[in-house]
């Protein structure tokens, strides 16, 4: 199994975590410098190698976990995985 496919499970379904605490990061084309940040509360789906998050537009979008630089709390500060040879 993936191990950010483990961190982003343990944030959704860990009643001791609140995904409100965290963000991901990932490319995104398009995006000012070709990144993107959204928080775990818009993740709606997650597979063995993606995930789906819902847009402003109620849009559905699907994320492979090739293009995720980073999982960050906000509350601590704390990076909980970060891409190698990826600065956050």
């Amino acid at each position: 199994m993936h191990p950010l496919k483990n961190i982003l499970n343990k944030v959704i379904w860990d009643k001791r975590e609140s995904p409100g605490d965290y963000v991901i990061t990932f490319i995104h084309r398009g995006a000012a410098e070709n990144i993107k940040m959204i928080p775990f509360g818009k993740i709606r789906d997650v597979g063995s190698s993606w995930f789906t998050y819902q847009d402003e537009a109620e849009n559905e979008t699907t994320i492979p976990f090739h293009r995720v630089t980073s999982v960050k709390n906000t509350r601590s500060g704390q990076i909980l995985w970060r891409k190698r040879g990826v600065l956050v």
